[in-house]
């Protein structure tokens, strides 16, 4: 798979480039809009791998590597993801071979990340199948990895979980941020607006009078779960206020009235 094909960008794209052509096509093919899933892996893996300096360095001059004998096949979920990541075999001679180890990816959507969750991984070799029930920790992080040893003939599995794009909800780190269109006259006079957190909790937002355009209206410990611990992060949500197409006449005089006082 070429990944700057994939992503529609030149081997000379800059970041940006890269960045920009990645949010064109992820919001195209995303799952929750239709897209077709293995288009949207596709596109995620691509970008994951052009936008980190090392390993867009090592994709665009490859080592060649070793690998052991016998196929080696991995599915999730009844989808193939041998080509995700390779095996990965070392060995020095004149000494005790190293354990072999196998790598592969596992995606989870935002949602799968706050709740937490398991994912069924089928390994097939040549001589054996076996089922593995993969538990997803809460607060998972794009490129948090987790090894399961024994799993194959000796060999062990090393995991590496990614978490989607949220059409929602933008993650940084353990907080949450989003929007929400509100109208002028509500920002001017206040209002209260119900507010539905990535748990499905919904919360009434109090947003008091002569509030500002663009602020953010702070909801503490309504963002991710912070691993390893009993603690959430926040929750953002900036107001982005809109004119409603219907506005009193007597509205406008009077807006009119006091602009020329």
């Amino acid at each position: 798979m070429d990944h700057y094909a994939v992503l529609g960008v030149s081997k000379t794209a800059t970041p940006d480039e890269i960045k920009k052509a990645y949010r064109k096509l992820a919001s195209q093919h995303h799952p929750d809009k239709g897209g077709d899933t293995n288009k949207f892996q596709e596109i995620q893996t691509a970008y994951d791998t052009l936008s980190d300096p090392q390993k867009r360095a090592m994709y665009d001059n490859p080592q060649p590597q070793g690998f052991p004998g016998g196929g080696f096949r991995m599915n999730v979920n009844g989808l193939d993801i041998n080509d995700i990541f390779g095996q990965m075999f070392n060995q020095n001679f004149g000494q005790r071979p190293q354990r072999q180890v196998y790598r592969t990816q596992v995606i989870v959507s935002l949602l799968e990340a706050y709740t937490g969750t398991n994912k069924i991984l089928e390994l097939n070799t040549n001589s054996e199948k076996k089922i593995i029930d993969i538990k997803v920790p809460k607060g998972v992080n794009s490129g948090d990895q987790l090894r399961y040893d024994n799993v194959l003939d000796g060999a062990s599995l090393m995991i590496e979980f990614n978490v989607m794009p949220d059409l929602r909800f933008e993650r940084r780190g353990a907080d949450l941020f989003c929007n929400h269109s509100i109208d002028v006259f509500d920002l001017i006079v206040g209002s209260n607006l119900e507010f539905t957190t990535i748990s499905g909790k919904k919360l009434s937002v109090t947003i008091k009078p002569k509030t500002q355009p663009y602020m953010q209206v702070k909801l503490a410990g309504q963002g991710m779960p912070i691993p390893n611990s009993n603690m959430f992060g926040d929750q953002y949500i900036l107001l982005k206020p809109f004119i409603p197409d219907n506005i009193n006449s007597e509205i406008v005089d009077t807006i009119l009235r006091n602009r020329t006082q």
